[in-house]
């Protein structure tokens, strides 16, 4: 959670493009900085509380989700947002009262195959966005199995198969990241040079 003035007055278009811009610039070196400060403490949590997600912040959720970069500008996503807890319990047994489920829908292709990477930088956006609003959120990928079996029921377009999922709460007053989330490899685990 970010407690700054700033994040919570400017509109998350702007953190957002500053996101873009920010990527292999000096800026994003820089301790400070609010956008990389973000992503660095950013984490899923599980401890969510029944403090109902407002539509506001699911909407500003979405926007953020619908301006996510992808190939040609293509755009090839659908957002179904469910906030039944019936039905979000058949997909998420363990859900939490007063969360939000976001399906995020690929366009599929004559050849069968659906633009996975983009609808990743759409949950990617929508993951930050949430984040940035104080909110717990968690991307999930196994479940999705679950939704494409109720895709008629979630009334998802035809040519659109279920890619990923995004989970959105509140959270617990008491959570951070340093006692809730999982550990990350290294550095030295993950990144090699070709100089």
């Amino acid at each position: 959670h970010i407690n700054n003035p700033v994040m919570k007055t400017k509109p998350l278009s702007l953190l957002l493009a500053l996101l873009v811009l920010a990527t292999g610039s000096a800026l994003s070196q820089t301790t400070g900085n609010p956008v990389t400060d973000l992503l660095l403490s950013a984490w899923s949590p599980r401890n969510f509380t029944s403090v109902p997600v407002t539509d506001q912040q699911i909407d500003m959720i979405l926007q953020c989700g619908i301006k996510a970069p992808s190939a040609r500008n293509a755009q090839p996503w659908h957002f179904t947002v469910i906030t039944n807890e019936a039905v979000m319990k058949e997909i998420i047994p363990n859900i939490t009262p007063g969360n939000v489920i976001i399906v995020i829908s690929g366009k599929v292709s004559q050849s069968g195959a659906t633009p996975d990477f983009d609808c990743g930088l759409a949950t990617q956006n929508m993951f930050v966005a949430a984040t940035s609003m104080g909110l717990g959120a968690r991307i999930y990928g196994a479940p999705v199995a679950a939704v494409r079996s109720k895709k008629e029921a979630l009334q998802i377009p035809e040519e659109f198969s279920p890619v990923m999922m995004i989970r959105v709460g509140n959270m617990e007053k008491s959570s951070d990241a340093i006692s809730g989330a999982s550990p990350r490899k290294t550095k030295e685990e993950t990144v090699n040079w070709v100089r």
